[in-house]
């Protein structure tokens, strides 16, 4: 198993998420983020001052994956995440040790 991270432009979270169901992820965790990459922040006018933002917001995905359908979810994740401009995230994979679902006790894949 893996443990799929996901940084995205947050107007792209409902197409990710479709994607994601299509290829048969049950769940998957949603967080509002701050950061910045190759952007570096911006400049924005408000008020007739001008002030820079360092920190851009983002949505961050956490999702647990069967091996089975990794590739596929990269997949589905890159095409409906994209734009083709700087700041379309990152996807990060990880080793997933164990996963125990709590009401059932059911652990492995079975918990997924």
């Amino acid at each position: 198993m893996k443990m799929l991270t996901a940084i995205i432009k947050p107007f792209k979270l409902d197409e990710v998420r479709e994607a994601l169901s299509a290829v048969g992820v049950q769940g998957i965790t949603v967080a509002e983020v701050k950061g910045f990459g190759r952007q570096k922040g911006h400049t924005e006018l408000y008020r007739g001052a001008e002030y820079v933002v360092d920190f851009l917001p983002k949505v961050k995905i956490e999702a647990a994956i069967p091996d089975s359908i990794l590739d596929q979810v990269i997949e589905a994740v890159e095409k409906s995440a994209g734009t083709g401009k700087v700041g379309d995230g990152k996807i990060f994979i990880s080793n997933l040790e164990q996963v125990i679902r709590i009401r059932t006790g059911e652990v492995g894949e079975d918990a997924l």
